[in-house]
């Protein structure tokens, strides 16, 4: 069985973080694995408190996932600081970590923020020039790019000035945009557009976690970028049309919808 592994936060409402990346690599037959980089108190309605871990720490449950398991990809999401971005870039560098997937988590869906300001040239300068592909978001595109995106055009310039800073595939997600969701792939040289139609619902709590280790999950399972970049989009419109209702707030995805759909189980 092929192996991903996710280095980011718990969600203890467990809809996004490393709860939705393991419950992603699960649905798509990969064996998931955990290196946390904070712990937070969260649910559907914002972020309550966040203890961020020693990076020292972090890099020593990368090693012994790695020493011992191995790993086929990586996904990366809360990072929460820049000496956890210094650590975790020096990992991938030691043990040449293959299929690199960066989440550049910086804003909670409630608002709350979890990337510290100053962490942002660290992800910049460290991270992304390892990465074989980023899934920002548009908010996350602005910040990294400094340009103000409106439409597809606006998110194929931003896609492409993030590749500039050294990712090999970008992937600017249009879901913040009105009508159809469209997501802009960009590979240095040709756009891809992967649209679906909008779904109209408030439980998109841990979209991004989700979309970025569906990836992964791919890329472990010897998928090329632009397969894998399809059928997580898929993935994660699966789970957003049976989104649950759960909580006061923003929900979770349904990582789970596909499977218990084979299965004759409610969805």
């Amino acid at each position: 069985m092929q192996k991903a592994l996710t280095i980011a936060g718990s969600d203890s409402g467990g809809g996004a973080g490393i709860q939705a990346d393991l419950k992603t690599f699960a649905a798509l037959g990969v064996y998931g694995m955990s290196a946390l980089t904070a712990i937070t108190a969260q649910n559907t309605v914002g972020v309550q408190g966040v203890y961020e871990l020693p990076a020292g720490f972090v890099g020593l449950q990368i090693d012994s996932v790695v020493s011992d398991i191995g790993v086929d990809a990586v996904k990366t999401g809360m990072l929460a600081n820049a000496e956890i971005i210094a650590v975790v870039a020096a990992k991938v560098e030691e043990h040449d970590l293959p299929n690199l997937v960066v989440d550049p988590v910086m804003v909670a869906k409630s608002g709350d923020p979890l990337l510290r300001e100053d962490a942002r040239d660290a992800l910049i300068s460290l991270l992304l020039p390892l990465a074989v592909v980023v899934t920002p978001n548009l908010h996350e595109a602005r910040v990294l790019t400094g340009l103000t995106i409106e439409n597809p055009e606006g998110m194929r310039k931003a896609a492409a000035a993030i590749h500039e800073l050294g990712t090999r595939y970008v992937v600017v997600k249009g879901g913040h945009l009105p009508g159809e969701s469209v997501d802009v792939l960009f590979d240095g040289r040709e756009f891809t557009l992967f649209r679906s139609p909008r779904i109209e619902t408030r439980n998109t709590h841990g979209t991004g976690c989700t979309f970025a280790s569906a990836i992964a999950a791919g890329l472990a399972r010897g998928q090329g970028v632009v397969e894998a970049v399809g059928a997580a989009k898929e993935f994660i419109t699966v789970a957003l049309r049976h989104s649950l209702d759960l909580g006061q707030g923003h929900g979770p995805t349904h990582h789970f919808a596909a499977l218990y759909e084979r299965a004759g189980m409610p969805t």
